[in-house]
């Protein structure tokens, strides 16, 4: 699988990566990376055509079950695609900035609460 460390992804997105964030509109507004491109999980098949196939792409999720896959499936189709290992998870305790200001990562709304 293409993971890497928040601190390799943090690099990647510096070195001009189009950063994909394919959790849910209620998670992305909670908190996301800076200059992120929210596209729902749901809609990321439709969507890949309109993002650039030459440049780096970081996707993630909250913490790496969706972001994974999805960036395994961009790598098998010849993306230079990565997933942050641990998501926004890791991200977020790696003391990098999250947007808004105040952003927070949240359980996704669409599983049952732990």
């Amino acid at each position: 699988m293409p993971e890497v460390t928040a601190a390799e992804a943090k690099q990647i997105i510096e070195s001009g990566a189009q950063t994909v964030d394919v959790r849910t509109d209620v998670e992305f507004g909670a908190g996301h990376i800076p200059a992120a491109r929210h596209v729902a999980l749901t809609d990321v098949q439709r969507e890949a055509a309109t993002l650039d196939r030459e440049k780096p792409i970081l996707i993630y999720c909250r913490s790496g079950n969706r972001s994974g896959p999805t960036a395994e499936a961009f790598a098998a189709s010849g993306w230079d695609a990565h997933s942050i290992a641990g998501g926004l998870i890791a991200w977020s305790e790696a003391g990098f900035e999250l947007e808004p200001q105040d952003g927070a990562v949240i359980d996704n709304p669409n599983m049952p609460p732990r």
